[in-house]
């Protein structure tokens, strides 16, 4: 199959999350000016930058909400604030379960059971246990097609010591990462394997 973007009869939405996988989720959490704690998944999200420590999420568009903006993306853009939770299998059932829509004055947090932890530099809690979290200030928002890219600066980092080798860094072979892949359909990290890079 090939396919012109110009002229295809429909959506890249099942080619493209068909086939860029498996994608990191971010699972973030803001607090409307209400007070009301949301909690979201979004496989479109990654790391773009280390200096400054830059990552991203890219809301869709939510018809019926004020400018199609997602409670994450209008939280987000009023309040400047949110977190990055890491998700690993322990949490990929509570994970799915924040994915339901609610209306903006009930909160994922409350709907899937999940516990509460404050976090240091934000407003928006962590999710309880979770063992990695980034707590993220507003670097830009700005709409592109038919989502809102969101971009946010860490400013402040929670990693449970147990994902930490004898130097302090992060092990990844500790790190029990869900990835989105299409559909109902999810991967956990399991086969890794090591290549050196080449000079």
């Amino acid at each position: 199959m090939e396919i012109d973007p110009a002229t295809h009869d429909g959506s890249l939405y099942r080619t493209l999350t068909g086939t860029v996988i498996p994608r990191p989720i971010g699972w973030v959490s803001t607090t409307s000016p209400e007070g009301i704690d949301n909690l979201a998944p979004y496989s479109f999200f990654n790391a773009v930058s280390t200096e400054p420590p830059i990552v991203m999420f890219a809301p869709g568009l939510r018809p019926g909400r004020p400018e199609g903006l997602t409670d994450s993306a209008r939280n987000v853009e009023e309040t400047e604030e949110f977190v990055v939770n890491v998700v690993t299998g322990e949490f990929a059932g509570a994970m799915n379960e924040t994915s339901a829509t609610l209306a903006s004055t009930d909160s994922e947090f409350d709907h899937a059971g999940l516990g509460r932890t404050a976090s240091t530099k934000v407003d928006p809690p962590r999710v309880e246990g979770i063992d990695a979290a980034y707590e993220c200030e507003l670097h830009e928002m700005r709409r592109v097609g038919g989502s809102h890219v969101v971009t946010g600066e860490v400013v402040y980092v929670h990693l449970d010591d147990a994902l930490l080798d004898s130097e302090g860094k992060v092990d990844v072979n500790e790190v029990d990462a869900v990835g989105r892949l299409a559909g109902s359909y999810y991967d956990a990290v399991g086969n890794r394997f090591r290549m050196e890079r080449p000079d």
